[in-house]
């Protein structure tokens, strides 16, 4: 791991506190014993690090839905959206990426469009890589639409670690796609639910990065996801 590439990225403001904890610890571990000071140190380079807010370059094409979150995609699947999304009970695509703890968990929006809809539920906190963490895990929901009318549901998943989600938007407000909405601290998940009939461009097991991963076309002329990747 390049340590200078890792200072040299922006940290995003939520983990500036954290940061001071660690650093706050690790000095007071130096004082009981050295040792113990430089495993205090590399904590705090990994809480940085955790915590940073990259560049991105988004792609600039019109009707493309991109990741909203740095990770691996963990399942493809048809179900019914979550019913406090607004999206109907029709059988829709859904595309779950799944955050470590070393990957960046700033989350960007994966369209142009406006947020119609924010649901916050309560929940457990099981291992988000599990299928029914969808259903059973602490979330937060965001629905966006898009000027053509397209809409999306955006899914923050707190995971067997996580135990904050950050939404950094309101009802109403306008979003770029690729924009920051977002945070969720140490491990989660991310699903996106596709607007009625448009198929995943992206295979289980691929590495996404957010704002630059290309999920799916909303033209409808992407190739279709293979029924062995899902």
């Amino acid at each position: 791991m390049n340590m200078l590439k890792i200072v040299a990225v922006p940290m995003h403001p939520e983990g500036r506190k954290f940061v001071a904890i660690f650093a706050g610890i690790t000095v007071l571990l130096g004082l009981i014993w050295e040792p113990l000071f430089w495993l205090g140190a590399g904590a705090t380079v990994w809480c940085y690090y955790f915590f940073r807010d990259p560049v991105r370059t988004v792609p600039q094409r019109d009707g493309l839905v991109l990741s909203p979150a740095d990770g691996v995609v963990s399942l493809i699947s048809e179900v019914a959206p979550p019913p406090e999304l607004g999206l109907g009970t029709t059988t829709v695509f859904r595309v779950s990426v799944f955050m470590n703890v070393f990957n960046c968990h700033v989350n960007r929006s994966p369209i142009e469009g406006k947020v119609t809809e924010i649901a916050y539920h309560k929940g457990k906190f099981v291992n988000a890589s599990l299928d029914k963490a969808s259903e059973h895990n602490e979330r937060n929901g965001l629905t966006i639409e898009s000027e053509e009318g397209h809409r999306i549901g955006v899914v923050q998943i707190a995971g067997l670690v996580a135990r904050r989600i950050v939404c950094f938007v309101s009802v109403g407000d306008m979003l770029g796609a690729g924009e920051r909405f977002g945070l969720i601290r140490f491990g989660s998940r991310l699903d996106i639910y596709l607007p009625e009939g448009i198929q995943p461009a992206i295979s289980v097991g691929t590495t996404a990065v957010a704002g630059e991963t290309i999920l799916a076309d909303l033209r409808g002329d992407q190739k279709p996801v293979r029924s062995a990747d899902i």
